[in-house]
């Protein structure tokens, strides 16, 4: 909300009852962003804030990625907690996760629509249901997405589809060094962040085996799933 619609809609009284604020401003972003919007909230709110018990600072915050300012982000939230008295919480994001998770598939066919179509056994739709809904083009190991690639070289331009029904289960162009062949593995990466919270079962569609990758290398099977799953979601 705006502080005029805040005090449009309040008491100042009901206002200085309220325990806390929550602002979520970032999406994917450094601390600079996160202290620009701290001004920004001192700005409009800070007479309140030392009357309230805790101050969210949201979500979106890129912690874990390797050109983060975190010596600026424990400033902002010391500033934040000696200025106004207050407890200060961040929101778990895909920060816990950053670049982390691989999703491996296996070709199952290719047809000629046009272009070539490799039919995978893992679903955008199922699987990977952010390539859809943001939409986004997740990295696949050896291959490059169309959008990023120099199609005037000759390379081999392959459209990754799931094979269920659905017309737009479609994960995206790209482009390889060779070409793709029946029963051929791709690995795409940057995958824990959603993949197991967000899948489904559509097309009657298995859900991936979960295997932790140890340091050693060494992978172990933490669960693998079949029919009772899928009719236990029904």
């Amino acid at each position: 909300t705006t502080l005029e619609r805040l005090q449009a809609e309040l008491t100042e009284e009901e206002i200085c009852e309220l325990d806390g604020l929550h602002f979520h401003t970032l999406c994917e972003q450094n601390s600079d962003d996160l202290a620009t919007t701290l001004r920004a909230v001192e700005e409009k709110f800070g007479r309140y804030l030392s009357r309230m018990k805790w101050v969210n600072f949201g979500g979106g915050h890129h912690i874990t990625r390797e050109d983060y300012d975190r010596e600026l982000l424990k400033k902002c939230i010391r500033h934040v907690k000696e200025t106004y008295g207050v407890e200060v919480y961040l929101e778990p994001g895909e920060a816990v996760a950053l670049n982390a998770g691989e999703l491996i598939t296996e070709v199952l066919e290719i047809v000629d629509n046009g272009m070539k179509i490799a039919i995978l056994d893992t679903s955008a739709a199922c699987h990977m249901p952010d390539v859809l809904e943001m939409p986004y083009r997740p990295p696949l190991k050896g291959a490059v997405s169309t959008e990023d690639a120099d199609l005037r070289e000759n390379k081999y331009v392959y459209r990754l589809a799931g094979p269920t029904c659905l017309a737009g289960d479609v994960i995206g162009d790209y482009v390889f060094d060779h070409p793709l062949q029946c029963g051929e593995r791709l690995v795409f990466q940057d995958m824990a962040i959603y993949t197991m919270v967000k899948t489904n079962t559509f097309n009657g569609m298995n859900l991936p085996d979960i295997v932790l990758e140890k340091e050693d290398g060494e992978c172990e099977i933490v669960r693998t799933f079949g029919y009772e799953d899928f009719k236990s979601r029904l």
